[in-house]
């Protein structure tokens, strides 16, 4: 990853630098690898995961399935 810095602008290197790192979910990464996961937890957490992605898949289904109606 590489972050360019303009006019020795540190601070908005930074803030771009972090919404980089978090568009990656790489703050998520370290802090759930921060401390032993213990399997029975890991399933109920990856349960849990794809309960809300089916949730939001299906929230937003009829968003993109409506076709426009054709007006005569």
């Amino acid at each position: 990853m590489e972050i360019k810095v303009y006019g020795n602008d540190i601070e908005k290197a930074l803030k771009i630098l972090k919404r980089q790192l978090q568009k990656e979910a790489l703050f998520k990464e370290v802090k759930k690898r921060s401390f032993y996961e213990k399997p029975s937890e890991k399933k109920k957490r990856k349960q849990i995961e794809a309960r809300k992605k089916r949730i939001k898949a299906l929230r937003l289904k009829p968003l993109v399935s409506k076709k426009p109606q054709d007006k005569k």
